[in-house]
């Protein structure tokens, strides 16, 4: 970071204080503007005159004056650390100043001796990249500061990556920017270090989630490379202890978001493996432990959204927890491979003398078996289908004048995001009723309904917020739904 400073190494330096400062080619505010400079510019100070500062921009490579109170002179020896220090930590935590604070990290990293440096400067430095780039994402198509901020990092070298929406991470933005990580994973390379130099476990804490970010894997990538980065992304977050009672416990709200990713991780990887044909359970009942250990009392209001992002990408992947059993009565399915990566699932009359195939479908999807689902009476079959990491289907077969049929309810009708539907009960035969429940987040939009279906047409006659609100889930809901289901947590 400090190439930014080794150009200018023996001149006077400032950095710009303000947004929108104009560099003139004279002293006054009537001259010329031939730039415009940020907040975090560096630039070599050359004179003064009349209350304007003479500078030289070597990034845009430009000349002129500002205004003695648009920029701050800053000094660059060891004895100049302490206060360099002092103001980044307070930029720290200043949104709207990251790339401000970038500048004086950078300062102090150029000015304080190498045996003096902490972690604490590249752990700001991770803080304030990491927001300059989600408030990039969130404020896309509006005309604002954001980019040019994100200009002026770079200029320290701080790198950003932006990937193309991925349909199956629940937001809205066209394009994700994320920081690259390189001061995180310079915090958790001190790890091995002592004294003040060794990360505190708040700082690991906050490096480890920064690296394990769910949104900011790129979606491009291909099955197999997508399984090794959850891998990697569970075994980082376990080189954390989370026992309250380890040698250096973490405030509560800390332990709950390393909770909270670990399920959402550990859901991922249950869904990788069963892609590779490889045993699920294990991460499967990692995952819904994980979302269990979350202490809901100490949870920050901030991370409300974050719980209900776990508890949907632990729903998708619940019944990879479950053992299968054989169902009773006259449906069974029968699961068969077909083309590389394809499962053809069939729904067989077993009461037949010779079983019976009474509709047949085909996916690319994860067929959870344990999820078999039979109507009293064998008038219709459920069955839960992963097709994406956090998105699961229900599959309905019943029956229709013409033979039996199969229909997918998704989650959501404007999907796909993340999101889970789940079968809760059924009614008697004669009544033909079929409960679900549906949480999903699309752009995000958070929603949960708990609704009562018609099983020959699967239209929705009753939904509400609350199973309680409906007297069909006090009637009908199945008890095994009622202890294990994630969306009554």
């Amino acid at each position: 970071m400090a190439a930014a400073f080794t150009a200018v190494a023996m001149a006077a330096l400032a950095i710009v204080a303000q947004d929108h400062v104009a560099l003139r080619a004279a002293p006054g505010k009537t001259s010329t503007a031939h730039a415009q400079l940020w907040q975090g510019e560096l630039v070599e100070v050359r004179g003064r005159n009349l209350g304007q500062l003479q500078v030289y921009d070597h990034r845009l490579e430009r000349a002129g004056y500002i205004r003695e109170s648009e920029a701050r002179i800053i000094g660059t020896s060891e004895a100049d650390a302490p206060q360099l220090l002092a103001v980044m930590r307070f930029l720290r935590d200043t949104p709207g100043a990251e790339s401000q604070g970038v500048a004086y990290v950078a300062a102090y990293l150029n000015a304080a001796p190498a045996a003096a440096v902490t972690a604490e400067p590249f752990d700001a430095l991770g803080v304030m990249a990491e927001r300059l780039a989600r408030g990039a994402t969130s404020r896309q198509g509006k005309v604002d500061a954001g980019t040019a901020h994100m200009d002026v990092a770079a200029q320290y070298g701080v790198r950003f990556v932006s990937y193309a929406n991925d349909a199956g991470n629940g937001h809205a933005d066209a394009v994700r920017l994320c920081y690259d990580g390189e001061a995180f994973r310079h915090v958790l390379s001190m790890e091995g270090k002592s004294g003040s130099a060794k990360a505190t476990p708040e700082q690991r804490a906050r490096a480890i989630l920064a690296l394990t970010r769910h949104d900011c894997i790129d979606p491009a990538l291909s099955p197999t490379a997508r399984k090794d980065a959850n891998q990697q992304r569970a075994e980082l977050l376990d080189s954390i202890d989370l026992h309250a009672d380890s040698a250096s416990p973490l405030e509560e709200p800390l332990r709950n978001r390393l909770h909270l990713r670990r399920a959402g991780v550990w859901a991922a990887l249950a869904f990788d493996r069963s892609r590779f044909q490889e045993p699920t359970q294990t991460a499967a009942i990692r995952a819904v432990d994980e979302l269990a250990a979350v202490d809901k009392a100490q949870l920050a209001e901030e991370d409300a959204g974050a719980y209900t992002e776990a508890a949907i990408r632990v729903g998708a992947v619940h019944w990879a927890s479950v053992n299968p059993v054989q169902t009773p009565g006259r449906l069974q399915i029968d699961v068969q491979p077909n083309d590389p990566g394809q499962t053809c699932v069939r729904l067989i009359d077993r009461w037949t003398k010779t079983p019976t195939v009474l509709a047949q479908r085909c996916t690319y999807g994860t067929v959870w078996t344990a999820s078999i689902k039979v109507m009293p009476e064998g008038q219709a079959l459920a069955l839960t289908v992963q097709p994406l990491d956090g998105w699961s289907e229900l599959w309905v077969w019943h029956r229709e004048a013409d033979g039996w049929k199969v229909d997918v309810v998704p989650p959501d009708a404007n999907g796909p995001g993340l999101g889970y539907i789940e079968w809760a009960g059924w009614s008697p035969a004669k009544r033909g009723k079929l409960l679900v429940v549906r949480e999903a987040s699309i752009g995000g939009h958070v929603s949960r309904r708990f609704e009562v279906l018609r099983t020959d047409t699967l239209i929705t006659e009753k939904s509400a917020n609350e199973p309680r609100q409906l007297p069909a889930f006090g009637l009908w809901a199945d008890v095994a739904w009622r202890r294990d289901t994630i969306s009554l947590r």
